[in-house]
């Protein structure tokens, strides 16, 4: 019994029937005639509101629900969760559905009705976007059933607690997946250089001309052609690509509900994936006041794990971050030339000039490709029509702030370090293209 009123709710209707019983009892003290009826009527409506909880309480197992979710989040995605509901009931039920989501997305009234036929069966789906990496804690799965009448609710519970982690953004990643196998190079502004070489890398078998190496020749398919053909190469192109992320305060700025620095984490997991699928070797780093998180440059079909893994911990102490630690790092560590993506912020030239002698210590034994972001939101301001003073002068700063952001490129490029300034959404497509491009080009 303590279980029914548990689940026992009643509906507005009943409150509105039970408002009007009343008004019609108080008139009833002034017209004689209508105390009779007002019993009537009240009685009519208790039966009406018990055959209602019986139709909803009789039987077991009339609703089965199921939540389903992914195996992990994906951060700064639309990650489906899928519901399942089965109507055993012998008529339709309008059902409330409420799913305690995690904290983290802070929506408190989160809730939808959908109407379901009897014996049959439906899913329904929401998306979430989550912004932070770490466990999001999903609670009870909610059903509010009613039956046409409307008058009373049961409330159903399903799914007890479940907890995802949230990893960096994998469906990115799937995402640009292709971009490594696409034969369409042009698509992306790269340039298609074909180089032959005397390196084990094998691409055919030739005939003879003057000029080729005698060293090469291929006895057995001459034997089979009557024609003196040759081994041909290409140069071996295996080389190793380091992910350097700066994880300082500077990197803490949001963007669309992330920071930065989760943009860089999910570019580092998505170029790191096109990296080991054109066979070369991809390695990461961290670094603030200290460097953290160092993987050594590979090519193995388990080291992309290794990489998320790494990369799902990463976190700040909203240090400043120190360059010259970095630099050691990388000179005692990274001891063969290596293509170096650094991932950090420069807001001004002074803020540059500061890390400046760093960079271009690193660009002496390494090539260099320094990623920062545009400001987009000075980027609007710029770009807005100003309509009094205040505006104008905004305006004007924001431009010059923008303009500095272009410099900071001039100021790298007379250096010799190559650089991406985008925008946050753009990072991780702007980053490939310029890896797919130095590639193409041989520059490393």
């Amino acid at each position: 019994m303590f279980n029914i009123f548990n689940q026992l709710y009643l509906l507005n209707r009943v409150y509105i029937g039970l408002g009007g019983i009343i008004i019609l009892f108080i008139l009833s003290f002034f017209v004689p005639n209508l105390f009779s009826l007002v019993w009537i009527v009240l009685w009519i409506f208790l039966i009406v509101i018990l055959a209602d909880i019986f139709a909803l309480f009789a039987g077991k197992n009339q609703i089965i629900a199921t939540r389903n979710l992914p195996e992990k989040l994906s951060n700064g995605d639309d990650n489906t969760v899928l519901i399942s509901i089965e109507n055993n009931y012998s008529f339709t039920i309008n059902c409330q559905i409420i799913d305690e989501i995690p904290f983290q997305f802070q929506k408190r009234d989160f809730s939808f009705i959908e109407s379901l036929k009897s014996k049959s069966s439906k899913n329904f789906e929401y998306q979430l976007r989550p912004t932070k990496r770490g466990v999001y804690q999903f609670g009870k799965l909610n059903l509010y059933i009613n039956s046409p009448l409307k008058l009373v609710a049961k409330r159903y519970s399903f799914s007890d607690k479940d907890n995802l982690a949230c990893y960096p953004s994998f469906i990115q990643m799937k995402k640009y997946d292709l971009i490594a196998f696409s034969k369409n190079k042009f698509a992306f502004g790269l340039k298609k250089l074909r180089k032959i070489g005397q390196t084990t890398e094998f691409e055919q078998i030739k005939e003879y001309v003057i000029g080729d190496d005698l060293r090469t020749i291929n006895w057995k398919a001459t034997a089979k052609q009557n024609n003196l053909m040759v081994n041909q190469y290409l140069d071996e192109n295996t080389e190793n690509v380091y992910c350097i992320i700066d994880k300082g305060r500077n990197m803490q700025m949001p963007f669309n509900g992330m920071t930065l620095l989760d943009y860089a984490i999910n570019s580092t997991l998505a170029i790191s994936n096109v990296v080991i699928k054109k066979n070369d070797r991809v390695g990461m780093m961290t670094f603030s006041n200290k460097v953290d998180n160092h993987i050594a440059a590979n090519n193995k079909k388990t080291h992309l794990h290794q990489i998320i893994e790494s990369l799902y911990s990463v976190t700040t102490n909203f240090s400043e971050s120190d360059f010259g630690i970095a630099y050691n790092q990388i000179k005692r560590h990274i001891t063969h030339r290596s293509l170096i993506i650094l991932y950090t912020n420069f807001e001004s030239m002074s803020n540059l000039n500061r890390q400046l002698k760093y960079l271009r210590a690193i660009a002496k034994n390494h090539l260099l490709l320094v990623v920062f972001f545009e400001n987009t939101e000075l980027s609007k301001l710029a770009d807005k029509k100003a309509q009094n003073t205040d505006e104008i002068f905004d305006k004007i700063i924001a431009e010059k702030f923008n303009f500095e952001k272009r410099l900071i490129v001039n100021e790298l490029t007379k250096y010799g370090i190559l650089s991406v300034l985008t925008k946050p959404e753009d990072l991780s497509i702007n980053t490939i293209n310029k890896y797919l491009e130095i590639k193409a080009k041989g520059t490393l």
